[in-house]
């Protein structure tokens, strides 16, 4: 140091300074992220992807906030390592719940997040992470405490999922951090290993309860069709038969008036002819028959006898 000069040291503090100043007043935003100035710790803007400047030595700080990428938080177990094939560490001191129905059961979900307000996410809320871990931990324990153990497992899961991302985003916007829950999704729902047989015949006694159900209404659906059309069937014959019936008496009684009106005209010839059309049904359909007036005199009645002596 002895042998610089006055000027040549001047310099070199120079050139320092101008590599702190430009340091502390350049710097860039990348395309997924936004910046949040402030002056002197006061907000004052938020700036988007580019270079940017500002005051330098601290004057002006940025926090650059990434608000394009969905963030993802696993409750009951944590990804040791991805890939096509990712191994997973069981968390259970976190899944484990109490059902409505005061059964154990072990609920593993993961909560899918994007930052919307940088502003706020930058300072509202000190303990960031572990706010979103605790608000949708108490989220699904209310949700799960809520419901028999056999519907959580079944039907209720969805209907968990979309009650959790209501009430998770209601809290957070409640809080001011600035984010919005896009998806709640429950990855595995399973008893406690001590139970895990009698649950599962619980599961087959029920899907076999679904099973003869559906046959059922199989064969009911085959069946109940099959009778209303014999139904239908018969129904229309009677109609038929009915109709016919009633035909034939209504000619019935067009005939009888039809008599009754020769009748009343000529009484006595209309009685002979009616008897003789008696006769005539009566006798129609048998043969070697000869019918003689009972009062006829002088009169041997004779009988043939077919294929005998004549």
């Amino acid at each position: 140091m002895g042998k610089l000069s006055p000027n040549k040291l001047i310099f070199i503090i120079a050139g320092i300074l101008v590599l702190i100043l430009l340091g502390t007043s350049v710097f860039i935003v990348d395309q997924t992220e936004q910046a949040v100035m402030t002056r002197f710790g006061k907000y004052t803007t938020t700036k988007g992807a580019g270079l940017h400047f500002k005051l330098p030595f601290g004057i002006d700080r940025n926090y650059t906030v990434n608000v394009t990428t969905v963030q993802t938080q696993e409750f009951g177990f944590r990804t040791t390592r991805g890939g096509s094939f990712p191994t997973y560490a069981s968390q259970t001191a976190e899944s484990v719940m109490l059902t409505g129905d005061l059964n154990i059961v072990d609920v593993e979900w993961i909560i899918q997040y994007r930052v919307v307000d940088p502003r706020a996410w930058t300072f509202n809320v000190n303990e960031r992470t572990a706010t979103i871990r605790d608000v949708s931990r108490s989220a699904i324990n209310m949700l799960v405490g809520d419901r028999a153990i056999m519907d959580i497992m079944g039907v209720e899961r969805s209907a968990i999922e979309d009650a959790g991302l209501v009430f998770m985003n209601d809290t957070f916007r409640g809080y001011g951090l600035g984010i919005d829950v896009i998806a709640v999704k429950l990855q595995n729902v399973t008893p406690p290993s001590g139970v895990q047989a009698a649950f599962e015949d619980v599961n087959k006694a029920m899907q076999d309860l679904e099973r003869l159900i559906n046959e059922g209404q199989q064969a009911y659906n085959e069946q109940i069709p099959r009778a209303r059309g014999e139904a239908e069937r018969m129904i229309q014959v009677a109609q038929g038969y009915a109709t016919e019936r009633l035909n034939r008496a209504n000619g019935d009684v067009a005939r009888f008036n039809a008599v009754y009106e020769e009748f009343r005209l000529a009484p006595e010839v209309t009685r002979q002819r009616l008897y003789y059309e008696m006769i005539e049904e009566v006798f129609k359909n048998e043969e070697g028959m000869t019918i003689v007036d009972r009062n006829l005199r002088n009169f041997l009645p004779l009988m043939n006898v077919q294929g005998g002596a004549r």
